[in-house]
C-alpha cells in the first residue's frame, strides 16, 4: 500500500499546507497543539475536505480538486479512530462494532465479522456491554475492532491514548504495537507525545503551523532534528541561540557562554539533551553553580548556570543518575558538554 497526500486548506487566519507520502509502516505526526495533524487525518478520511489538492491511496485517487473528485469516507476504505473513540452510547460493543463492517456484509455475516473482530481484540465476552460500562482500554478496543472489522487499507490514529489514564497507557501502546505489525499496511499516528512516537513510528513527520518541517527515519530525526521546532518536539529542553566567534567558537546567547564548535554554516541555534551532558573535565568543561535540583522517580534534574554566564541567563538542565548527583551534591559542580552531543538547529 502506498498514500500520497498533498493538502491545503485555509480556516481563518490558519494554512494547511501538508504534503508526504507513506509506505507499508507507521509515519507519526508528531506537532504541537494547533498544527493541523488531526486535521490532516480528517481530510485523508474524507471527514473534512480540503480547498485544493489530491490524496491518492494504493492508486485510487481519494480527492482531486484539479479533476473535481472527492469520494464519500465509506467509499475510502480508510480506518479512522478519534481521539474519544466516538462509539454510539445507545449501542452495545458488537453493535458499534458492526456498524463498522463493510457495506455488502448483511444479517448473520455482518454480526459474525463483528464479533470476530471483537475477539481479537480480546473483548468477545462485552459484546452485550453499552460504551458507559467499558473502561477506557475497552472502548479503545471496541474502537479499533470497529476500524479493523471494515477492511481498511490505510489506519489513522489520532492522539489514540490521550483518553487513557498513565496507568493503562503502555499495556495499550503494547496491544497497538501488536495491531499495528498484523494490519501490515499504512498507519498514520498523530501525537504529541514524542515517546510514543519513538516507540511506535517507523518515521517521523514534525509539523509545524500547518507544514511538515522535518521529515525521515524515526531515529534520524530525533539524532539530527534540525531545526529549533523539532528539537523541542523531540524533548530537547536545552535550546539556545548562537553568533559565530572566531577560532572555530560560538557564542550561546541564551546560556550566556562560549562553545568549541567545528565551523558550520547556516547554524542558528543549539541543542543540548538533559542527559548528554557529562560530569567531570571535557571538552567544553564549566564550572556552574546549581540553582535548583528536581527529584524524579529515577533520576535528578540538576538546573545549572555556568559561573561565567551573567546571572539572568538561561539554567541548563542536566538529568542525571540519582547515585551519580548524590555522589557530587554541591553547590558548585562542573560538567562538560562534547561537541558531539551539541545538535546543530537552523530557525
Amino acid at each position: 500500500m502506498a498514500l500520497q497526500a498533498e493538502i491545503h486548506k485555509k480556516l481563518g487566519r490558519f494554512s494547511l499546507d501538508m504534503a508526504f507520502e507513506a509506505g507499508d509502516e507507521t509515519l507519526a505526526l508528531l506537532g504541537a497543539s494547533g498544527c493541523g495533524k488531526s486535521m490532516t487525518l480528517r481530510c485523508v478520511a474524507g471527514v473534512e475536505k480540503p480547498d485544493s489538492g489530491r490524496i491518492v491511496l494504493d492508486g485510487k485517487v481519494l480527492y482531486d480538486s484539479a479533476r473535481g473528485i472527492d469520494l464519500k469516507p465509506r467509499d475510502r476504505r480508510v480506518g479512522l479512530m478519534f481521539q474519544n473513540y466516538a462509539l454510539f452510547p445507545t449501542m452495545t460493543a458488537l453493535e458499534n462494532v458492526m456498524c463498522g463492517a463493510r457495506r455488502g456484509i448483511r444479517g448473520p455475516g455482518r454480526r459474525a465479522a463483528a464479533m470476530r473482530a471483537l475477539e481479537s481484540m480480546g473483548i468477545a465476552d462485552l459484546a452485550g456491554r453499552l460504551p458507559r460500562q467499558l473502561s477506557g482500554g475497552q472502548q479503545q478496543r471496541t474502537a479499533l475492532a470497529r476500524m479493523l472489522v471494515s477492511d481498511p487499507a490505510v489506519l489513522l490514529l489520532d492522539e489514540p491514548f490521550s483518553a487513557l489514564d498513565t496507568h493503562l497507557r503502555f499495556r495499550m501502546e503494547e496491544e497497538m504495537r501488536k495491531v499495528i505489525r498484523e494490519f501490515g499496511k499504512t498507519v498514520l499516528l498523530v501525537s504529541h507525545d514524542r515517546d510514543e512516537v519513538y516507540r511506535l513510528a517507523d518515521r517521523v513527520a514534525i509539523v509545524k503551523d500547518g507544514k511538515v518541517d522535518r521529515l525521515g527515519e524515526r531515529a534520524a530525526v530525533f539524532a539530527d532534528p534540525g531545526s529549533r521546532t523539532a528539537c523541542a518536539l523531540t524533548g530537547c529542553k536545552n535550546i539556545s541561540s548562537v553568533r559565530p566567534l572566531d577560532g572555530g567558537r560560538v557564542f550561546a546567547v541564551d546560556w550566556g557562554i562560549p562553545l568549541n564548535l567545528s565551523p558550520e554554516l547556516g547554524v542558528d541555534a543549539l541543542g543540548l539533551r538533559m542527559h548528554a551532558i557529562c560530569p567531570g573535565e571535557g571538552e567544553n568543561a564549566f564550572r556552574c553553580r546549581v540553582c535548583d535540583v528536581i527529584e524524579n522517580p529515577f533520576s535528578f534534574t540538576v538546573m545549572l548556570r555556568p559561573i561565567e554566564a551573567p546571572d539572568n541567563s538561561a539554567p541548563i538542565g542536566w538529568e542525571t543518575e540519582k547515585e551519580i548527583w548524590r555522589g557530587m551534591m554541591a553547590e558548585e559542580v562542573t560538567v562538560h558538554f562534547p561537541q558531539s552531543a551539541l545538535l546543530r538547529l537552523k530557525g
